[in-house]
């Protein structure tokens, strides 16, 4: 199965107000393990980016003035992406900007997510962990992965850190809480995060020798002449 993480930065939050794409950021994801391959373009917007949008990903138009624009790059970002499932945080932002985007390149009508289906880790985040922050934030915390680079908000970091958290919101465990409730996403700190392969894993059984078996029945008689309400064990077998 292929996957592909998606993130977006944008020159303001409504692409209906006329705001653009300025950064796409890529990870590919094949049976749940991530390639290295990776798509990640900046584009020129034409347009001003609003102060507050820079703030969040300090990404300037000085930055973008050799970029080429979005047309330009459309036809490289859909082979990309085509007939896999996008992994996005927040789906709706991204697929109403990134549609848009094709449509004044020429694509017409053509919506992303009829060239692929959307899986929106938001929403899935908001099921498994109701009345707690899902901000992609709360969630490496919750999950373990380290966003301490995360400075700003960038296209491929934040994907990058999307797909370390969707692999263990769908495969792996969050840190436990044994700290303070008042804080929901409290967990157990940043940590290295290492995906075991259990593709080819076999269990071996290791059955107990007759000796360990008759040691075995010895502790339990011990046991059972200091128990006034016999063995535990026993019971359970019987």
């Amino acid at each position: 199965m292929r996957q592909v993480v998606l993130d977006t930065e944008t020159t303001g939050l409504d692409w209906e107000h006329g705001h653009r794409v300025i950064e796409i950021g890529c990870i590919e994801i094949i049976n749940r393990k991530q390639t290295g391959n990776t798509y990640h373009q900046y584009t020129r917007p034409e347009r001003e980016i609003d102060e507050a949008a820079q703030e969040v990903h300090g990404i300037s138009l000085e930055m973008l003035a050799d970029k080429p624009r979005f047309e330009e790059i459309a036809d490289d970002f859909l082979k990309f992406v085509d007939g896999s499932e996008l992994i996005i945080h927040n789906a709706a932002f991204d697929i109403g900007f990134l549609t848009n985007e094709l449509r004044l390149s020429g694509y017409g009508e053509k919506r992303l997510d009829q060239a692929c289906t959307v899986l929106d880790t938001l929403l899935l985040a908001r099921e498994m962990h109701p009345g707690q922050r899902n901000s992609l934030d709360a969630l490496c915390k919750r999950y373990s992965v380290d966003n301490t680079k995360r400075d700003v908000h960038g296209a491929l970091l934040d994907a990058r850190l999307l797909a370390d958290v969707y692999l263990m919101m769908t495969g792996g465990q969050a840190g436990l809480d044994l700290g303070s409730t008042t804080d929901p996403d409290a967990g157990m700190g940043s940590a290295a995060i290492d995906y075991l392969d259990r593709d080819d894993l076999s269990v071996r059984v290791m059955r107990p020798t007759e000796d360990e078996l008759q040691a075995h029945e010895a502790q339990l008689d011990m046991i059972a002449g200091h128990a006034s309400d016999g063995v535990v064990w026993r019971k359970l077998q019987s």
